[in-house]
């Protein structure tokens, strides 16, 4: 997997130097999943976040009757686990592969590392993940109309 081209095409990464995406590449992680596999559970504690290389996940988040109710699906170059990541809190719902995949997998200690090395690459990190969660925010205030 050439991870520098997966994270270089993620939003995650907008505005990082080629010497940061390489020096962050180099602390992502692989993953492969099956079909149908959790990567994490709503209600699980999270600190880490991961990129769809190849394949497609869904997030699902828990009803009050118990079912699950699909919220997205997210596909390549796409991120999830953020907001765990950044409030060091409970996942706030469940990704399941819905096909074989490959990710990158980042913990909180990776960007911690990262960050003590690469100030600016980190800030830029940080400023994508909010630009993201606003968006997600403004979607979820628009179906909530």
């Amino acid at each position: 997997m050439d991870r520098v081209g997966v994270l270089s095409g993620s939003s995650l990464f907008d505005m990082l130097s080629d010497e940061e995406l390489r020096a962050i590449a180099a602390l992502a992680r692989p993953v492969e999943v099956l079909a149908g596999e959790v990567l994490f559970e709503e209600g699980q504690l999270g600190d880490s976040i991961y990129v769809v290389a190849q394949g497609e996940v869904e997030v699902l988040h828990r009803s009050p009757t118990g079912a699950s109710e699909h919220i997205a699906t997210l596909g390549p170059q796409q991120f999830f686990g953020e907001m765990s990541l950044i409030d060091k809190e409970y996942r706030s719902a469940t990704v399941r592969a819905r096909t074989p995949c490959e990710l990158l997998h980042l913990t909180s200690e990776d960007l911690t590392t990262f960050r003590k090395h690469h100030r600016d690459g980190f800030t830029f990190i940080v400023i994508n993940i909010a630009r993201m969660l606003s968006a997600r925010l403004r979607e979820a205030n628009a179906r909530a109309r």
